[in-house]
């Protein structure tokens, strides 16, 4: 029987270089994409459209507000940064929002009766967000099998993939294309035009079309500038 996996799908170039990786390993996906209230919501557009595209058996969208709380440039009134990327953890990152999601996924999985969930995240080439570090991710799944009635009773050992965390954006994107990834089906942009254009100066752009040049490669998405 194939082995099923959750996927936290973004609709983006990480989370569908992810998805492709979990399916070369022969996994059955299960795909999770986040309804949070951000700002940059084209990509939830994104992720319905081609969540089974890519290889997904299953799209579940989870839906809550992050705006509630803010604290972040993508879920509150705080301009997304254009003037690239530094040294510093970003306003650009959601408090608290790997762990949510992380939980959800570990609940669907658990119900599911996978042992496996896939997370993008990158400790290289990415705008430092202390929740895409190698440490957090080995603490969570440490506590997913302290958390869990699975964990406890034995039936399962929880896995989180991270086949990404030491890849820049170059490599990424190399390896997502010899599996056959389209990557004009994703979306990367904080801060897109209200018809989906990337911006080309927050944060997650630059880092993704430094990978494309870093990849000898041309971007296949339109940008406003």
């Amino acid at each position: 029987m194939q082995r099923k996996a959750v996927v936290l799908y973004s609709g983006g170039l990480d989370s569908s270089t992810c998805m492709a990786l979990a399916r070369e390993d022969c996994f059955e996906i299960f795909a999770i994409s986040f309804s949070y209230g951000q700002r940059h919501n084209h990509e939830l557009t994104v992720a319905r459209q081609n969540a089974k595209k890519l290889g997904a058996s299953e799209h579940l969208v989870v839906e809550f507000d992050l705006r509630l709380m803010g604290g972040s440039a993508l879920t509150a009134a705080i301009d997304v940064p254009k003037g690239g990327v530094g040294q510093d953890i970003p306003v650009t990152y959601v408090p608290a929002r790997n762990t949510i999601f992380l939980s959800f996924a570990l609940g669907w999985a658990e119900v599911l009766g996978a042992s496996d969930i896939f997370i993008g995240v990158n400790a290289l080439d990415y705008s430092g967000y202390p929740d895409c570090r190698p440490e957090y991710i080995e603490a969570y799944e440490r506590m997913a099998n302290l958390a869990t009635k699975a964990g406890v009773e034995g039936t399962t050992s929880f896995k989180i993939h991270t086949p990404l965390i030491s890849m820049s954006k170059g490599e990424i994107i190399r390896r997502g294309l010899e599996l056959g990834v389209d990557y004009s089906l994703t979306h990367s942009c904080y801060d897109p035009t209200a018809e989906g254009l990337s911006c080309g100066q927050c944060d997650s752009c630059r880092l993704r079309l430094k990978g494309f040049a870093e990849a000898g490669l041309i971007d296949p998405l339109r940008y406003a500038e």
